[in-house]
């Protein structure tokens, strides 16, 4: 009988060690998803609120009138090309989905690091800082 306890115990440590690593990585599984469902499945630099069209500044409006008519673009070599979202700041979606526009900056001698982005589906996020954050945009306000 001796024995059998001298075997049970590394068995039973053993037991109680994957069971913690099987919980510790299920806690960690689930802080995550409720991370992705309470950003609306963007990255933390990224509202999920839409901010009014008339909150940004003047040119993101020219320039989502612009992207509405189908140019003309003062970037035409930039404008309309396909953004990768390489970072993941956006939602998730297959590459060609989301295009990106020059939002000019007065004053600046190059384009500057405002961009607009439009997806596929028709909804427009700004960014003022070169991709570093992102805001949705809501163009009827």
């Amino acid at each position: 009988m001796r024995r059998v306890r001298r075997t049970r115990r590394p068995l039973v440590a053993l037991v109680a060690l994957l069971a913690a690593l099987v919980v510790g990585y299920g806690v960690k599984a689930l802080s995550s998803g409720d991370h992705a469902r309470t950003s609306g499945s963007t990255s933390a630099s990224t509202s999920s609120a839409r901010v009014p069209l008339s909150s940004l500044p003047q040119q993101a409006g020219a320039t989502v009138h612009l992207i509405e008519q189908g140019g003309p673009f003062p970037y035409p070599r930039n404008d309309g090309v396909v953004f990768r979202n390489n970072e993941r700041h956006l939602p998730s979606e297959p590459t060609g989905y989301y295009h990106e526009y020059t939002v000019p900056t007065p004053g600046s001698r190059d384009r500057g690091a405002r961009r607009m982005i439009m997806g596929g589906g028709g909804e427009f996020w700004y960014t003022g800082d070169h991709y570093a954050t992102f805001q949705r945009v809501d163009v009827n306000r």
